[in-house]
This record gives structure tokens, sequence and C-alpha cells, in this order.
């Protein structure tokens, strides 16, 4: 199985809950469960290779002259996260099937889990630093979505905020840097940046790039001073908090700084920013938990401490440290996604998450006890359980790190670990039995608890047997992450060490914190607050300055537009480097000149009469056609029947449009202004004059690109007509771009119009063509048929002659456009059986598709494939792929005047039925 199919599995899981809406809960769990298990399954067939030091990849060239391309790569590290991801997600869905109640919208639920793993995995298996850069926004978004599960209530929207706006900031500022560091080494893909080390330590944009980089990990993964949103994301669902907090969303930065660890680790700066943050974040996030009250903060915090620890091992720098880091990855994953679900059953069964609360549950629930103690004493780092094993891996790097500083944070840092992780045990299940439990407590059945057990069996597994167990997989990872062979040999026994002694140390330690009754508690600020604060004086300073730079006149912003380009051309007509104006000017014919003066008489016409909306309609389109004869008297056939389509239906739709405003508009501005305005345009298109007649005048230092169309129009695009191949072809992405753009407006316009006749359309009968004038009812009837068949010869000459689907598409609107003037649109509506918006989504999705098709040729995006094609009694003729592009076009341009017109046409029926309201003279 691809790589890419692996990554595109979990969002097929999205659409596949959503299908099994109505179905159950059972259903939409197994759903879920099933594209993540595939997906699963998939990963591990590429496990031996990746022992044996393969990568596994796949690739889909989107534009690959601008890097993008969709790349995905399975190493070492992408093997550990994608196992991480999909095997504790395939139980944390498992899991949620039995925690969440009955009344819970488990589709939305499902989905939004889907759609985050999906993301997950993008970020970890992506071999293009722009594919990340798409699948780490996208993590934002779905956590967003995640941590607000729970809507109404205040706490998790505010959590689910505070999540988005800290990793969404950092996240921008992880953009640029990873931006910086494609520039200095030449590529974006991942593979190829790893070999750029040289290159990118000795850029003085290294520094740069670097902070930018450490800020979007650090607000990722919670690390000081960006540790608050962690805590406050607990108001998430317990699978929630069990999957970001263990193996997904806060494990990202960490995976970030893993991944570019062979090109930016080594260096005096990366060593005192990642080590230094990492040993601050895993002092003050342990020393918090200490004091915690709630299970999930105290959790919160531990994570918050745990993912300090790797920073602190990936800053080092050092191959031994790396693979502790490495390690510890994975042991954290397991016992923290552990300790979260525990948690999640306590509070299910006791009704109480509150440590004060809480006591006496050994005897109650004897099997999450025996869950619950064995992940915390593994968080805790007590022999024989797989969390020892990483905690002195830890301690033997901090003591070969420069100055004995670090292994004694290191010391007091499993020190702390040791007291809340015992706190938690003795505080929940020790001691006596307590009478005031908001619920009686009792074992869950094994759908909550099975999860969590098979974790623990994990937890218990690695720390028997080490390398049987995980070694194989911890050294293909730090592999990965050195770029040199990983040797380790993992033992739960190494004989006497300094790291054996430091970890007793720890572990008496703790039991010493343990012992006192009280906690002391760090003066901490509320970080809520503070949030709270800035988000305030961010959105003051945001109005104030709204306020101060536009009032929503669209006069005033375009004016101050003019005048900045206006500026901009003085400061570039002035400057030095203007180009000769040697190129000969050409003769310009009587016709010519008599086509311009009408162009402009028109313009200035329909200036001075613009207060009259029909008269200035009825000037624009004059200036239209006019155009259309430009471009025909250029050679420009294409460009001519398209503006003249354009204009009929544009023009349509506009005089539907003033039915709802004044014959007249009102006067705008005072004399002065008027007189302010009148100079700003002349001078504005005097300067685009200027421009125009410089670029036409001076020799052009690069040759025209008109050669190259013209030379291949045929050969790579398989038409004769350049222009439409140009569109459909060779700039098929700007065409994509612009027809959903077309669509969305569309869209726009039918949704204002809903809103809009929202209880307010009267109900008519419908009428016939008895009551319309007959001679327009009989013409429009007899033109409906011939000005089809003229929409589909337009569109299959296209590619060879003037023509296309956007042409076609605009003159089998303007067919149906007739139907509405002549026969009324409640007859219409009654005899339509298409939706005119389902249509708009079809014609994007075929054209879309139509691209797609492309990668199975293993071809960029929207290549055109092409060739001759000969049926029984028939020429052979030519045929290419982008007709299916054409035809996307077609139906997106079609949909989208239908969806206007129909929208004007019903506002216009609702006008004239609405009580008292004038009779409107278009009959509608």
């Amino acid at each position: 199985m691809s790589p890419a199919l692996i990554v595109l599995l979990p969002f097929a899981g999205a659409l596949l809950t959503m299908l099994a809406a109505g179905r159950g809960r059972a259903a939409v769990a197994g759903g879920a469960a099933a594209m993540t298990g595939l997906a699963l399954a998939g990963l591990c067939l590429h496990v031996p290779a990746i022992l044996q030091g393969q990568t596994v990849a796949s690739r889909l060239d989107w534009l690959p002259q601008l890097g993008l391309q969709a790349s995905f790569r399975i190493d070492g590290l992408g093997l550990l996260f994608g196992l991480l991801i999909l095997g504790i997600g395939l139980l944390i869905q498992l899991y949620a099937r039995h925690y969440l109640a009955p009344a819970e919208p488990v589709v939305r639920f499902y989905s939004f889990l889907m759609l985050f793993q999906g993301a997950m995995l993008g970020v970890v298996l992506s071999d293009n630093m722009l594919l990340l850069l798409v699948f780490w926004e996208l993590t934002s978004l779905s956590s967003f979505l995640l941590i607000g599960f729970w809507s109404g209530q205040a706490e998790a929207r505010r959590g689910a905020r505070m999540a988005l706006v800290v990793t969404g900031m950092g996240g921008l500022a992880m953009i640029a840097g990873l931006m910086i560091l494609g520039h200095v080494a030449g590529t974006y893909q991942i593979s190829d940046l790893l070999a750029a080390r040289g290159a990118i330590q000795s850029s003085p944009l290294y520094l740069p790039a670097l902070l930018l980089i450490l800020l979007g990990a650090f607000t990722k993964s919670a690390q000081f001073p960006f540790h608050f949103w962690l805590p406050h994301a607990m108001a998430a669902p317990t699978p929630v908090s069990a999957y970001l907090h263990s193996a997904t969303m806060v494990k990202a930065g960490v995976f970030l700084l893993a991944r570019l660890w062979p090109v930016l680790s080594g260096t005096p700066e990366w060593f005192w920013l990642v080590s230094g943050t990492g040993l601050v974040t895993m002092l003050l996030g342990a020393w918090v938990a200490l004091s915690r009250d709630d299970l999930k903060a105290l959790l919160a915090y531990s994570t918050v401490s745990h993912l300090g620890l790797i920073c602190l091992l990936l800053g080092l720098g050092t191959a031994e440290a790396a693979l502790a880091a490495v390690l510890h990855i994975l042991n954290h994953a397991i016992f923290k996604a552990a300790l979260f679900m525990t948690a999640g059953i306590i509070d299910h069964e006791t009704g109480t998450r509150s440590v004060a609360r809480l006591g006496g549950l050994r005897r109650l629930m004897p099997v999450t006890f025996a869950i619950g103690t064995l992940a915390a004493l593994s968080m805790a780092g007590i022999p024989p359980l797989n969390g020892f094993l990483s905690k002195e891996l830890m301690l033997e790097a901090s003591l070969h790190a420069p100055g004995i500083g670090w292994a004694i944070a290191a010391t007091l840092s499993a020190a702390l670990s040791v007291g809340y992780s015992l706190r938690l045990v003795r505080a929940v299940f020790l001691g006596p039995v307590r009478g005031d439990y908001p619920r009686p407590p009792h074992d869950p059945g094994a759908g909550l608890w099975l999860a969590p057990g098979l974790l623990v069996a994990l937890v218990v597994l690695i720390g028997l047997m080490p390398d049987q167990a995980a070694g194989w997989l911890v050294r293909a990872a730090a592999t990965a992450v050195t770029g040199a062979e990983a040797q380790a040999h993992l033992a739960l026994w190494h004989g006497w060490s300094g790291a054996l002694g430091l970890s007793a140390l720890a572990v008496a330690a703790g039991l010493a914190l343990l012992a006192r009754r009280g906690v002391w508690q760090l003066p901490l600020p509320d970080a809520r607050r503070i949030f709270d604060r800035v988000a305030a004086g961010v959105l003051r300073l945001a109005r104030l300055l709204g306020d101060g730079l536009g009032n929503g006149s669209m006069a005033r912003a375009l004016a101050a537009l003019l005048v900045v380009i206006l500026a901009c051309a003085v400061l570039a007509y002035a400057g030095p480097g203007q180009p000769a104006l040697t190129r000969p000017m050409l003769p310009a014919p009587p016709v010519a000149v008599i086509g311009w003066l009408v162009l402009m008489l028109a313009c200035l016409a329909m200036t001075a009469c613009h207060r009259d909306r029909l008269l200035a309609l009825v000037l624009v389109g004059i200036v239209g056609l006019m155009v259309s004869g430009l471009f025909l008297y250029l050679s420009a056939p294409d460009l001519a029947l398209t503006q003249i389509t354009v204009e009929v239906v544009t023009v349509i739709l506009l005089l539907m449009a003033l039915n709802f405003l004044p014959r007249r508009s009102r006067r705008g501005s005072a004399g002065a202004r008027r007189g302010f305005d009148a100079g700003l345009s002349v001078l504005a298109g005097l300067g685009f004059g200027g421009l125009a007649w410089v670029v036409m005048r001076s020799q052009p230092e690069l040759p025209s690109i008109s050669g190259y169309m013209l030379r291949n129009s045929h050969a790579l695009g398989g038409g004769d007509n350049v222009v439409n191949v140009i569109l459909v072809d060779f700039r098929g992405y700007d065409t994509f771009g612009e027809i959903t753009v077309l669509g969305i407006a569309a869209l726009v316009i039918f949704a204002l119009a809903q809103a809009l006749l929202a209880g307010a359309l009267p109900r008519h009968p419908v009428r016939g063509p008895g009551d319309h004038p007959q001679m327009l009812a009989v013409v429009a009837r007899l033109v409906l048929p011939m000005t089809l068949a003229v929409g589909l010869h337009m569109f299959l000459r296209g590619h060879n002659l003037p023509g296309g689907g956007f042409v076609a598409g605009l003159i089998v609107a303007a067919a149906l456009m007739a139907q509405y003037m002549a026969m009324g649109q409640a007859w219409v509506q009654d005899r339509n059986r298409l939706a005119w918006q389902g249509l708009i989504g079809a014609g994007v999705a075929v054209a879309g598709l139509t691209g797609i098709g492309a990668w199975l040729a293993g071809r960029p995006f929207l290549t055109s494939w092409h060739d001759k094609i000969a049926l029984p009694g028939l020429e052979p003729f030519e045929l290419a792929s982008a007709m299916g592009f054409d035809l996307g076009v077609f139906l997106c341009v079609l949909g989208a005047v239908m969806l206007a017109l129909d929208a004007l046409a019903r506002l216009a029926r609702a006008l004239r039925g609405a009580p008292g309201a004038k009779e409107a003279e278009w009959n509608s």
C-alpha cells in the first residue's frame, strides 16, 4: 500500500462515518475503526523494508516547477509515529464507542477524529515541506473542532479558541521558517533538504529560520512559555485528550524537531534554545503537576513536563540523546494514553475527577486499579516498566552534557515525576473506602478497560523485553533522526552506572515529596486571564485600525488604492533604468480611430450619466460591444466571442437587478469631492495609458512566450486553438481557480437571496404561456433547441476553433434566460429538474477529476492527454482529455449564471407579490 493511500484512508473514514449516520453508534465507530485498521495494516506491510534500511516513497506531481508535489515517504521515524497515530487511534475509537453517552453526536465526533488522524498522518509521512505545512495547519483546525466538541460549555469553547490561536500563530511563524529553509537548501523536498546540513548552517539565514521553526514547534508541543494552552484543552472529551496528549497533537512539535535534527542540530544556538526551553518546561510542568487536584489537569501538566524532557534530549545534539528521545516518545505515548483512559473510566464510574474526593478505589475497581497503577508507575520510571528505560537513558545523556547542572536538573525532574505519579496512585486507589462518592464506583465493562489494558500490557512487555518488543522500532527511528545507523541494545539492566544511581536518588526524593502532606505551589500567573486580556487588546487595536483606515466606503477604499498605485508609478518613472522607446509605431486606420473615439465617448457619457441607472447600463453595453470589436480587429476572435456573450448575459442580469433599485441613484458627493475623484481618475487613466505606451514601444529583453504557445499548442495540448489550449491545459490551474471563484460568487448570491426570501416568498399559481406576450413565448420556444445546438457546436469545436466550454455555457445560459423572460420564473421552475448549485459543484468536480486523472499516468496535475480516435463510419479525429476540463468549465459557468438568474427572478417575484409593493415592471 502506497504512503499516499495510507494518508488518504483516514479522510475516507471521515466520509464513511458521515455516510453511516442513522445506522447506529456501532456502525459509525466500526466504519472509523475499519479505515484506521486498514491504514495500520498497510503501514505494517512496509515494516520489513524499513528495518532493512529502505524508505518507501510515493509522489504525485502537482506544480513541480514551484516545488508543489504530493510526496510521501515512510522511514523509521515516520513508521514510529505512524504506528502510534494509527495504533493508539484504533484503541481510542473502540474506547470512545463505550465512553460517549447515547445522546452524544457520535457521527460528528468520529468524523472530526478521523479528519485529525489523517492530518497527523500527513504531517509525519509528508516528504514535501509545503505539503507538511498544509497538514500542520489542518491539525490545528481539526483539534480545534475536537477540543470544542462540547460547544455548549464555555470552558470547551475557551480551550479550543486558546489552542487554535496559540498553535495557529506558531504555525504562521513556522511557515516562514520552513520557506527560508527551502530557499537556502534550494529544495522543498524533505529527503533532499536533510542532505544540505552544511549549506543551511553556514547560511546567514540559519538563525532566523531556526527561531521561526522553533516557535512553531514549541507552540504545538506546549513548551514554555506557550505551555498554558494544553491544560485548558482538557475541556475536550477524555478520548480526545488521550489521543491529543499521547500520540498526536502535542507530539507534532517534537516530531518536527526530530525530523529536522540532521540539519539544525549541533550548533550552540540549537543546544541552548532547544535544551534550555525543554529543561524549563520539564521542571515547571512537573512541579505544577504535583499540586493539581483534577486528574486530567495532573496528567496534562505531566505531559508538558515529558514533552520538555524530549525537547531537552533532542537539544543535546548527540546520537545517544536522540535515541533516548525516540524511546521516550514511544514509551510516553503508551503509558500516557492508558492513564488518560483510566482517568476517563474513573470520571465515568464515580462522577468526579477530583483527587480530594477519591480514594479507596483499589477494592471497588480492582481492574481499573491494576491498569492505572502500572501506567502511573511507568510514568514514574519504576522498573521493570518501560518508563524506567527511557528515564535511565535520559539521565545517562544528561551526565554527558556539558556541566553538572543538566544532570542535577534531570534528576530533580525525575524526582518530581515520581512524586506526582505516586501521589496519583495513593490519592485515587489507596486508603479507606469512602462513603461520599458522587456515584457508586465499580469496574466498567470490557469496552472501557480493554483499550488501556492492552496499552498497559505493552508497558510491561517493553519493560521486560525491551530489545525484542521495541528495540527494532526505536533503532529504525533513531537512524532516521541522526542519519547514522543506531547500534544501541536496549536492556532492563545495564549494570551499575551513574545513571542508575541518579535514578535511585530520584525515587528516594520522590518518596520524600510524597511523604510531605503539603505541596509547595509556585505563584504562577493566571495564563487564561493573561490570554483573554491580550486577545481583547488585539481585538480593540484591530477595530481601532479598521475604523481609522476604512469606514466601509468602497469609493474611499478605491481612491486609497489608486493613490498608492500612482505613487508607486511615479517612483518607477522617476527611477533609473527606463527602457528606450525604439519600437516603431503602427499606422492607425480610420476605422480604428472611429472605434476608439466611440469607446471614449461612451465611457465619458457613462461617467456623466451614471445617476440614470438604465442609461448607464445601456452605455456599459456599448462599451462592451466596442471592446468586442477591438478584439476582433486585433485578430482575437475567441476573446471577441467571449466578450459578446458575457455582455449579453451580464446586461440581462443587471437589468433584473435594477428592478430592486431606484431608477436614479442619489447624488454621492459634493462638488469638491467630485473634482478630486475626477482628477484622480484622469491621473489613473494617464498612468495606465503611459504604462501601456511604454510596454508597447519598448523592445522586450526576453523573447515572447507566444512562440512557445504556437509551437506546442497541438504537440502538447492536442488543439489548434491556442487560446483554448492555454486556458484548459497550459494555464489550466488558473482557469480551475477562476471557475471555483465564479461558483462561490454564485452561491453567495443564492445564499443572500435565500436570506431575503426567508418567509417572504408568496405562493402564486403556476402561470402558462398565455399570461405572457405570445410572440415572445413562441420565439423563445423555437429558438431554444437551435441555441442549444449552437452551444453544443461551440463546445465541441473549442479546442481547434473559436469556442469552448466558457462560451458554450454562456450561450446555453442565454437560451434559458430567454425562457425565463418569455414564460416566467414560476413556469420555468416548475419544469426544471436541475439544481443549479449542484451543477456548479459537478463542474468543479469534473474539472478537478480531469486534472487528477493525469496523476494516474504519472504526469503533473491537469496535464492533457490527446490522440487520434477512429470510429466506424467517421474520419479519424483528435480527442484530448482537456475536453473533460472544458466540460467542467461549461457546467460551472452555466450553473453560476442560472443560479444568479433564478435568485434574482425569485426576488422579483416576491417583491411583486409583497403587500403594498409597487408592481414590478419586469415580468418575472
